[in-house]
């Protein structure tokens, strides 16, 4: 089986080091282009661009990219209950026609309850997949090509439809990650991917096979991901200074204070996270050559691959044996591990070699419209 190989824009700050201002890179759009470009010349399949208040808006920093990239795809963020599902799908169709086809999109119902409250989302964690699950069904049967009235708990719409259809048929794929029941059973009915974090064998296996058994149910069969970061150099003995060297500049008081602050998430990824290292220093090889040294102080994705190049091949190819087709990878400095990541680790893997897609421009079989409202219902849906 070919691997997607993906890899990451940090849109909320670069450096040398973690918990630091200390070799910290300032992120612009002059950076973050050079970020892409090397991605897309490496042979990565796509960036993943994360989303929050500490980041860059990844639809605009998407659509800033598209220009100067050929092959790239991009995995933005899509967000339940910060935008109408009819809003989101006019803006992935349009998305995807300018990228010719390279936009993809991740579903991302939040787990921070105090930045949800400031985007004025105030519901609890069943309440917000229960919202996701209304958003998504609207989006996916617009972006389809359905008229879709749907009268939900928290979405309620009449006659929701778009004009102008993606490229990608029947939509562009969506990804999706979360480790709660309520996440679970989201991706098994509506999602092409599931991603989950980097969690040793076992704990991983489990939980594709519960997705596995729920999109069953649903007769369908879901796609598996994985995201982490990538630590490697040309020796184990390099790539192990190389973690600790990451950390160099943590003190407990840094770590403390941010483990308080990731505390209060209500995401049960996030807890599996934390639950790894439990703050500690002395825990942080928690699986052969998986490192959870990153989460001490970042949220989200908190596991790296350690090692030299064969090393963190075979520990990648365990993982693809349980299922999983598609890695995202990420490293600090992120321009300069991608090189590292491309040398040191490509030409051990079977790796999907990206397309550089035709350029396929989308010209209206209506002309000019005054009004939407005139359109024969046949023609609209089309």
């Amino acid at each position: 089986m070919s691997l997607n190989i993906f890899w990451f824009l940090p849109t909320h700050g670069d450096g040398n080091y973690l918990g630091t201002a200390e070799g910290a890179r300032a992120v612009d759009h002059g950076y973050l282009t050079q970020i892409a470009q090397a991605a897309d010349r490496l042979g990565f399949g796509g960036v993943l661009i994360p989303t929050g208040r500490s980041c860059e808006d990844s639809w605009l920093v998407a659509a800033s990219l598209i220009p100067v990239t050929q092959r790239l795809k991009f995995l933005v963020a899509l967000r339940p209950g910060i935008i109408s599902p009819t809003v989101a799908a006019r803006q992935a169709a349009t998305l995807d026609r300018l990228s010719n086809g390279r936009a993809l999109f991740n579903l991302v119902t939040g787990g921070d309850p105090d930045e949800l409250a400031a985007d004025g989302l105030n519901l609890s964690h069943a309440e917000r997949y229960e919202a996701a699950v209304e958003f998504t069904r609207i989006w996916r049967r617009v972006l389809e090509g359905e008229t879709v009235d749907l009268d939900g708990k928290h979405l309620q719409v009449k006659g929701a439809k778009l004009l102008y259809p993606p490229i990608q048929k029947p939509r562009p794929p969506l990804y999706f990650g979360g480790s709660s029941e309520a996440a679970h059973e989201l991706a098994a009915e509506q999602v092409e991917l599931y991603l989950t974090w980097g969690e040793p064998l076992d704990a991983v296996a489990e939980k594709i096979a519960d997705v596995r058994k729920r999109a069953a149910r649903h007769g369908r069969a879901v796609r598996f991901g994985i995201r982490l970061h990538v630590i490697v150099r040309e020796t184990n003995d390099e790539a192990w200074a190389a973690a600790e060297r990451l950390i160099s500049h943590l003190d407990d008081d840094t770590i403390a204070k941010a483990q308080a602050s990731l505390a209060r998430f209500d995401s049960v990824g996030q807890q599996r996270m934390a639950a790894l290292h439990g703050g500690r220093r002395d825990r942080l090889v928690v699986a052969p050559n998986l490192w959870a040294g990153v989460g001490l102080v970042r949220g989200g994705a908190g596991t790296a691959l350690v090692g030299d190049g064969p090393t963190v091949a075979a520990r990648v190819r365990e993982y693809a044996e349980l299922g999983i087709d598609t890695f995202v990878f990420s490293g600090y400095p992120h321009l300069e591990e991608s090189y590292r990541v491309a040398e040191l680790l490509f030409p051990h893997l079977d790796i999907a070699q990206p397309q550089r897609p035709e350029s396929r421009g989308y010209v209206s079989p209506f002309g000019e419209m005054i009004s939407s409202d005139i359109l024969p219902k046949a023609a609209a849906a089309s």
